[in-house]
């Protein structure tokens, strides 16, 4: 049995689906990897799975381009013949559903986590697109031996009603997870002798909330207060909306920000921090940063709104809702952080029950291969008949 997974970055699929392809290796299956090329493909070669590249641009608009990736992609699924095709982000599930008709690939699973940039951008090009956008994904997401999966039930409900794919065909799984027992609260209490450490931690792009951020940094700095505003993750190229590395510098040279860039130890890092604040007007799926952030106790402050109301659900009780692009909004919650480090503390041990609860990535897992057993019933090979033979012989 072949599953392959497509991305549009290596990096997604390496810090978001390796352990899922390494699940389904230990049970028996081979589990191919495709994406563009990028510097975290060759990591996958460590853990035993291969991976390919295809030559695709994410904000490519040029249809001579286009069609040429759409060939490519029906070249290596027909020299592949994968089982199942597990498509993530918008652009990959459209392109990886049309190839897989053309190349008859048994079954598809398209994971979109938010709706991104074409419907939530106001910008007259996301505009342009979004008909489009809407027509390809009309006809490519609604197969039969297809499912859709989203991360949210507010995505789920524009998807039906904007007659995207039958509902019949969506599944609701709640985050790509987190590995629970690596992102952990530090040992022993944390320190309140200290400035309050607040960090965002994101691909740098303007919905996330990184101007309010910033700006609420200096609502901070205004009112004497001493607090560490850090800021991880790097520009995104690849997205229209993405925030200038120069204008970064500007704010870390106005002592607003200590910039990060790309971090590769983000357990490390959340634990030196006290609040993971995430004010994004974004149409999210469910944010990585703010469950792995709830995975090691911090305090959430983000905003209730798609995606973001998924972590964050009781304002007050497992986190805090800043009002949507307002930094006055964020700077008073974080003062009244610091001020009450008993609330602090409250609201990071929720957090850490609900990431527990809601979020392992064993529970993520799980929930994906239901559907994978769903879409192949019929065959021969079943997920998981390694362990249950094993079970019997002992």
């Amino acid at each position: 049995m072949k599953f392959m997974f497509f991305a549009n970055t290596d990096w997604y699929l390496y810090n978001f689906r390796l352990s899922t392809a390494l699940h389904l290796k230990e049970q028996g299956a081979e589990v191919v990897m495709l994406s563009p090329p990028g510097p975290f493909g060759e990591r996958f070669a460590e853990h035993g799975i291969r991976w390919l590249t295809l030559p695709m641009e994410r904000a490519s608009l040029n249809p001579a381009r286009e069609v040429t990736t759409l060939r490519h992609m029906v070249r290596v699924l027909s020299d592949e013949r994968p089982d199942l095709l597990h498509n993530f982000t918008v652009k990959c599930a459209v392109y990886g559903a049309i190839a897989a008709r053309i190349s008859r690939v048994p079954a598809v699973v398209n994971a979109v986590a938010g709706l991104g940039y074409v419907f939530t951008s106001d910008a007259l090009l996301a505009r342009a697109l979004r008909p489009v956008v809407k027509v390809l994904m009309r006809g490519a997401l609604g197969g039969s031996n297809s499912r859709l999966v989203l991360q949210n039930p507010d995505d789920a409900a524009t998807f039906v009603s904007s007659r995207l794919v039958p509902q019949s065909h969506i599944r609701l799984i709640r985050s790509s997870g987190v590995d629970t027992s690596r992102f952990a609260p530090q040992p022993g209490e944390r320190r309140s002798d200290r400035p309050l450490r607040i960090l965002l931690a994101a691909r740098l792009l303007w919905e996330k909330g990184v101007q309010e951020y910033v700006d609420a940094a200096a609502l901070v700095r205004s009112r004497g207060r001493n607090m560490e505003f850090l800021l991880a993750g790097a520009p995104d190229p690849g997205n229209p909306r993405s925030v200038d590395a120069q204008q970064v510098e500007q704010w870390v040279r106005e002592g607003l920000v200590t910039w990060l860039g790309h971090v590769e130890d983000m357990p490390e890092l959340l634990r030196s921090v006290d609040v993971m604040a995430l004010p994004s007007y974004y149409r999210e799926g469910v944010p990585k940063s703010l469950i792995e952030g709830a995975a090691c106790g911090l305090a959430l402050v983000t905003t209730n709104l798609p995606g973001c109301r998924e972590v964050v659900t009781r304002h007050g009780i497992d986190g805090l809702h800043a009002e949507p692009r307002d930094a006055a909004s964020l700077a008073e919650l974080l003062l009244r952080l610091d001020d009450d480090r008993e609330l602090l503390r409250r609201l990071g041990e929720e957090a850490r029950n609900r990431a527990l609860n809601e979020f392992d990535e064993r529970l993520v897992i799980h929930r994906t291969l239901e559907v994978y057993r769903e879409l192949l019933a019929g065959s021969e090979w079943r997920l998981g008949q390694r362990q249950e033979a094993a079970r019997r012989a002992a």
